[in-house]
């Protein structure tokens, strides 16, 4: 690939620490990259994590640069657009009640079988984010180093998604971010957000470029670089702005 026309990427720990908001270097490095090609943001994270995360630390811009913006929360299940009047829904496709109410139950149970349901929490540990149900063994604002010390092999994680997806086989399970478990509709990953994005924005995959910093065999982000699209691996958000510190200037004008 010259050069590509797309750049999409992970969120957590690649444009910015767990759940916390971007730096301001990134965001203009986000808007500088909107200039010259399509941006994507595509996670297993909701909607309100885009919004406080990134939305609402961009710099301010006007509507025909924001609209070169796609943010892909639930990894692709939801497609959401900036416009001059905030963000716009173009589609969000939501698990049953019953898919969720399974989904719940499975979770919970077999966390607490596994002695993984954690008595010091910050936020609740369950989430109906609509398309997807999320498990976030010490809730949703635990902070980054309680996570990371957590399950610094993933074995806890991939002990539970293992027993939750032998329960639901009808649905996804997948290991999420670093505490975290996503059950979904069926073949549900970043490949599939990817590939939604190749159809709503008409770029082939072969001009798309990726970051993020779960590139490995069984990180959240290897479905992409298993498909065939070009990765770039990063280890944080500073590894992401030096990277576009070098990318930005290659990229022509729009």
């Amino acid at each position: 690939m010259t050069s590509p026309r797309l750049v999409a990427f992970d969120l957590d720990d690649t444009l910015a620490p767990s759940k916390s908001a971007i730096d301001p270097r990134i965001g203009e490095q986000l808007l500088r990259l909107a200039e010259r090609v399509e941006v994507a943001i595509i996670s297993g994270g909701q909607l309100q994590q885009f919004r406080s995360q990134v939305v609402e630390r961009l710099p301010e811009a006007d509507a025909g640069l924001l609209a070169h913006i796609h943010l892909m929360p639930t990894c692709g299940t939801q497609y959401y657009r900036l416009t001059a009047d905030g963000i716009e829904t173009v589609y969000a496709l939501s698990l049953t009640d019953d898919e969720k109410q399974r989904a719940l139950a499975a979770v919970e149970e077999e966390a607490k079988r596994l002695g993984l349901w954690a008595e010091q929490t910050w936020g609740p540990i369950l989430e109906d984010r609509g398309s997807q149900i999320t498990f976030s063994a010490l809730g949703q604002s635990a902070p980054l180093d309680a996570k990371t010390a957590w399950d610094p092999t993933g074995e806890k994680k991939n002990t539970l998604r293992d027993a939750v997806a032998a329960r639901i086989p009808d649905l996804e399970v997948r290991s999420g971010g670093s505490t975290s478990v996503d059950i979904t509709h069926r073949g549900i990953d970043k490949a599939y957000g990817m590939r939604k994005l190749a159809e709503q924005t008409g770029i082939p995959l072969d001009d798309m470029l990726f970051v993020g910093d779960r590139l490995d065999e069984h990180g959240n982000d290897y479905p992409v670089l298993a498909m065939g699209v070009t990765c770039h691996a990063v280890e944080g958000w500073e590894d992401t702005a030096a990277y576009l510190d070098e990318l930005i200037p290659t990229l022509p004008a729009r």
